[in-house]
C-alpha cells in the first residue's frame, strides 16, 4: 500500500517541474517583449491652443470705444497682436479659441486627444498658462453644478476615463495637491504639508509617496473630492482678481486598465494560454498661478512673497522650455519643484497639450505678448511617447495551478483505481488457495471482473500518457503563440512605419491645401479686388500651381461632384477650389457650361455655416465679374439668396464676400433697378453699419459703382434722381466721406462725384451736405483725375456753381 503511492508524490513532482520549466523559458521571453513595448517610443510635439478672455466688466465701463490689442482668425489658426494702430506681429497656433468660443469646444480642442491618448496606454498632461485673471482655472477647474456647459476639463476628463473603462476590472485613482511657496500640500488632506518628491529612475518617472490617493467609481464622487480640494487652495483678492490663485494645483490621475482577459478552460482539448496585459497611465492636469506684475496686481505683505514664488517658478519653467526648445545638453530641471513635477511633461515621454489664456485689454499687452511668447515656445518641444504596458503574470500563475490541482486530481483518482485493482488480485490469491473446485465458478466471475479492472486500469493509464502529452503539447503551443505575437509586433512596427510615411504625405498634402486657402481671393473687377493676397509672388505661383496641377488631375467634372459629397471637409475643399478656378475667365465659362452655378446655389440655399457661405459668395463673386454672368446670376435668384444670407451671417469674412458679388452686380445698370427691388442696396447699406473696414470698403465699392452707372447714362439725357437717394443712402455716404480709412474713403469720393455729374441730384447734395465734401474732393483728393472730375463737376452744375459762389462769400478768410 505504501509503495503503491509513492508514483502519485513523484508525478506531482514531475509536473511542477515541468510547469516551473514552462514559466520559466516562454515567460521570459514575454517579458522580454513587454519590456521591448515599453521601449518602442514616437515623436509627439507639445500642442498649443490660445484662448481670448472676454471683455470684463471693469474694460467695458472704462470705455466704451475699447480697442482689443488681439486680433483672432480662428480659421487659420492665426493670432494677430496689435504693436500699434497701424502694425501688428502675427503668430501661429494649434488652435485660436475666441471669447466666444464654449467649454465642451474648448475640452475637444485641448483636452479629449489626450484623454483618449491616456486610454490607450500613454502618459499625458493638459497645463494652463497665462496672466492672472484670463480665465486659467475657469478653463480647467470649473465645476458649475447647475449648468453643465460650463463645466471645465477637469469634470469632462474624468468622465471620460470613467466611460471609458470597465469598473469591474480597471482602476482609476486621483491625487490632489497645489505648489505652495515651494511646498507640495495635500489639497485633499490639508494636514500634509511640504511632502517630498522622489525620483523613481526604474521607472523614469516622478513619484509623490506622501500624497492621498483615493479610488474613483463615479462622475458625483470625484465632483464632491474636487470641490473639497478646492476648498482647501490658496486664493487672495488682488486688483487684477477677485479670486486669484496663489498656488499652482495639480490633479493626478492614474489608470490602470486591463486589456485582454485570460481564457478560462478546464476541458483536455482546450488550445493554449492568453497572457492578460495591463497599461499603467498617467493624466496630470495642472491648474499654473497666474503671472503677475507687482505694480498692477497691488499685493502686497504675504501676498508679495507668494506673487515673488509664483513668478520664480514660472521663469524656471519657461527656461527648462527654452532648453529643451534649443536642444541644449543641460535642462535646468532642478531650479524648482514645479519642473521637477513637470518633468515627464515636457522633454518626457508624456502626450502634453497647453491651453495659454489671454486678455483684450491693451493696458496688458506686455504681459500678453510674454504669454504668447511662452506658447511659441512650448510648441517647439518634442516628446517621445511611450506606451506603458505589461502582462499579468499572477493570472497566468493562477491559471496554471489550477491545471495542476486538476492534473493531481486525476492522477489521484488513477491511483486509488490501481491500489482497487490489487486489494482484487489479492482476495483472489487467497480464496484460490483455500477454495475448492465449488468455487471454481465464483473464481471464474472474479477472474472476468479482475480481467475488465485491468482493462480500465490500462485505460485510465492511456489517459494519464494522453494528459502528459497535451500538457507538453500546451507547452509547444504557448511557444508558438509567443513566437506569432513576437512576429505579429515585428510587422506591426512595419506598419507603423508606413503609416508614418503616409502620414507624412497626407501632411504634405494639406499644407498645400491650406497654402492654397491661404493663398484664395475672389477678384471683384480688374481695379478693384474683392481680397487681396498677402503671400510673396513665390507663394501665389506655388498656390495656383496646385490648383491647376488638381483641377488637371481631378477634372472639372469630378470637382463639381465632389460638391454633392457628404462628408463637409471634402465638401469644404472642393468650393476652394471652384471659387479659386472662378476668378479665370476661362474657368468662368466651363464652370456655368457643367452646371456649376446651380450646385453653388443649392449649397448656399442650406449652408451648414459661416465658413460656407462665405467661399460659396467668393466664387459668385468671382462668376459676378464677367458682365455675360451677371444677368443669368439675377435671373437663378442670386440677389435674394445674397440677402438672406446678409441677414444671417456674423462672420466678417462671409459679409465680406456678400458684399463683394453685390458689388460686382452693381456696376452692371441694367440690373440696378432689381437689385433695388429685391432689396440688395438696403442690405448693402446695413452692412456698411458693420464694425470691419474691409466689408465697409465692399458696400463703398457697390455704391460707387451704382453712381457710376447712373453717371453713364446721366451723359445720355438720363433725367431721374439717382437711386441711391431713393433708397436714402446718401446720408452714409457723407458720413463716411467725413472720416473713415482710406479703403473705405476712395470708394465714397468716387460715388459723390459720379452723383454730382447728374443735375437732377444736386439740389439734394447741397441740401445733405455732400457738397462741402464735393469741394474739398475738387482741392485735396490724392488722386488727381478725381480731384480735376470734382473741380469740373462743381462749376459746370448752375446749383452747384452757385452754391460754390454762397460758400465763397460766407468763407472769405478761405
Amino acid at each position: 500500500m505504501a509503495n503503491s503511492r509513492f508514483p502519485a508524490a513523484a508525478d506531482r513532482g514531475v509536473l511542477q517541474k515541468c510547469l516551473s520549466n514552462s514559466a520559466s523559458s516562454p515567460f521570459g521571453r514575454l517579458k522580454r517583449s513587454a519590456s521591448s513595448k515599453e521601449e518602442a517610443s514616437v515623436p509627439g510635439r507639445v500642442r498649443v491652443a490660445v484662448r481670448l478672455r472676454p471683455r470684463n466688466a471693469e474694460e467695458l465701463k472704462a470705455d466704451l470705444d475699447f480697442a482689443d490689442c488681439v486680433e483672432l482668425e480662428p480659421e487659420l489658426h492665426r493670432l494677430k497682436l496689435r504693436k500699434n494702430n497701424w502694425d501688428y506681429e502675427t503668430f501661429q497656433f494649434d488652435e485660436v479659441l475666441t471669447e466666444h468660443a464654449s467649454q465642451k469646444r474648448v475640452y475637444e480642442v485641448v483636452g479629449k486627444p489626450v484623454v483618449e491618448s491616456v486610454l490607450q496606454g500613454y502618459n499625458g498632461t493638459i497645463m494652463a498658462y497665462g496672466q492672472t485673471g484670463t480665465g486659467k482655472t475657469y478653463t480647467l477647474g470649473r465645476l458649475d453644478e447647475e449648468d453643465d456647459s460650463n463645466r471645465g476639463i477637469m469634470i469632462r476628463a474624468v468622465e471620460d476615463l470613467l466611460s471609458g473603462i470597465s469598473l469591474k476590472d480597471d482602476c482609476v485613482t486621483v491625487s490632489y495637491l497645489q505648489l505652495y511657496m515651494e511646498t507640495v500640500q495635500d489639497l485633499l488632506a490639508p494636514e500634509k504639508e511640504n511632502i517630498p518628491i522622489v525620483d523613481d529612475p526604474k521607472m523614469r518617472d516622478v513619484l509623490i509617496p506622501g500624497a492621498s490617493v483615493v479610488e474613483i467609481r463615479d462622475h458625483k464622487s470625484f465632483s464632491e473630492l474636487l470641490k473639497s480640494g478646492e476648498a482647501n487652495r490658496a486664493v487672495a483678492n488682488t486688483k487684477l482678481n477677485a479670486e486669484s490663485s496663489r498656488s499652482h494645483a495639480i490633479l493626478v490621475i492614474n489608470v490602470r486598465r486591463l486589456v485582454s482577459e485570460a481564457q478560462e478552460k478546464s476541458s483536455p482539448s482546450d488550445q493554449g494560454f492568453l497572457v492578460p496585459t495591463i497599461r499603467r497611465s498617467k493624466l496630470v492636469i495642472v491648474d499654473l498661478a497666474g503671472s503677475e506684475r507687482i505694480d498692477k496686481s497691488g499685493v502686497g505683505g504675504s501676498s508679495l512673497d507668494e506673487a515673488k514664488s509664483i513668478n520664480l517658478s514660472l521663469t524656471a519653467l519657461g527656461k527648462c522650455i527654452n532648453a529643451i526648445a534649443e536642444g541644449n545638453s543641460h535642462v535646468p530641471i532642478r531650479d524648482s519643484k514645479l519642473t521637477r513635477l513637470l518633468r515627464d511633461s515636457f522633454g518626457g515621454t508624456a502626450r502634453t497639450s497647453l491651453v495659454i489664456t489671454i486678455g483684450p485689454s491693451p493696458l496688458h499687452r506686455g504681459e500678453t505678448s510674454s504669454t504668447i511668447m511662452f506658447g511659441q515656445r512650448a510648441m517647439k518641444v518634442e516628446n517621445m511617447v511611450r506606451l506603458k504596458e505589461e502582462f499579468d503574470y499572477k493570472s497566468l500563475c493562477r491559471r496554471l495551478e489550477r491545471e495542476i490541482d486538476k492534473l493531481l486530481v486525476e492522477n489521484e483518482r488513477h491511483t486509488k483505481a490501481m491500489i482497487g485493482a490489487e486489494d482484487l488480485q489479492r482476495t483472489y490469491e487467497e480464496m484460490a488457495a483455500n477454495q475448492n473446485v465449488k468455487h471454481q465458478k465464483e473464481l471464474k466471475e472474479l477472474s472476468s471482473r479482475l480481467h475488465a479492472v485491468n482493462v480500465d486500469r490500462e485505460k485510465l493509464q492511456l489517459q494519464l500518457r494522453d494528459s502528459q502529452i497535451e500538457v507538453q503539447l500546451e507547452k509547444e503551443k504557448l511557444g508558438e503563440e509567443i513566437n506569432r505575437r513576437l512576429e505579429l509586433e515585428a510587422e506591426n512596427k512595419d506598419l507603423n512605419d508606413k503609416v508614418l510615411q503616409l502620414q507624412n504625405e497626407v501632411n504634405e498634402m494639406q499644407r498645400e491645401l491650406e497654402q492654397m486657402r491661404s493663398g484664395y481671393q475672389c477678384k471683384a473687377d480688374k481695379s478693384h479686388p474683392v481680397q487681396k493676397m498677402t503671400q510673396n509672388s513665390n507663394g501665389q505661383n506655388r498656390s495656383k500651381s496646385t490648383i491647376v496641377k488638381l483641377f488637371e488631375q481631378v477634372g472639372l467634372q469630378n470637382l463639381l461632384a465632389l460638391l454633392k459629397s457628404p462628408d463637409e471637409d471634402v465638401q469644404l475643399q472642393a468650393l476652394r477650389v471652384i471659387a479659386n478656378l472662378a476668378a479665370d475667365e476661362a474657368h468662368q465659362v466651363k464652370i456655368m457650361e457643367g452646371g456649376g452655378l446651380s450646385l453653388l446655389l443649392d449649397i448656399l440655399r442650406k449652408p451648414k455655416n459661416d465658413s460656407v457661405c462665405g467661399i460659396v459668395a467668393g466664387a459668385i463673386a468671382n462668376l459676378a465679374m464677367r458682365e455675360l454672368n451677371q444677368v443669368r446670376l439675377v435671373e437663378e435668384g442670386v440677389i435674394e439668396l445674397l440677402v438672406i444670407i446678409a441677414h444671417k451671417a456674423q462672420d466678417p469674412q462671409t459679409l465680406r464676400m456678400v458684399a463683394g458679388a453685390l458689388a460686382n452686380l452693381c456696376g452692371n445698370g441694367e440690373i440696378q433697378e432689381k437689385l433695388r427691388s429685391e432689396g440688395g442696396i438696403k442690405v448693402l447699406l446695413k452692412m456698411g453699419e458693420s464694425q470691419y473696414l474691409d466689408v465697409q470698403a465692399q458696400v463703398a465699392r457697390a455704391l460707387a459703382n451704382i453712381a457710376k452707372c447712373e453717371s453713364k447714362r446721366a451723359l445720355q439725357e438720363y433725367d431721374a434722381r439717382s437711386l441711391l437717394i431713393e433708397e436714402e443712402a446718401l446720408p452714409w455716404i457723407v458720413e463716411k466721406a467725413k472720416d473713415c480709412a482710406e479703403v473705405v474713403h476712395r470708394h465714397i469720393e468716387m460715388a459723390l462725384v459720379h452723383l454730382a455729374q447728374n443735375e437732377c441730384n444736386a439740389e439734394v447734395l447741397v441740401n445733405s451736405g455732400a457738397f462741402t465734401e464735393l469741394v474739398r474732393i475738387s482741392h485735396e483728393c490724392m488722386k488727381e483725375d478725381v480731384r480735376s472730375l470734382a473741380y469740373r463737376v462743381v462749376c459746370a452744375s448752375p446749383v452747384l456753381q452757385a452754391e460754390f459762389l454762397r460758400f465763397s462769400s460766407t468763407s472769405p478768410g478761405e
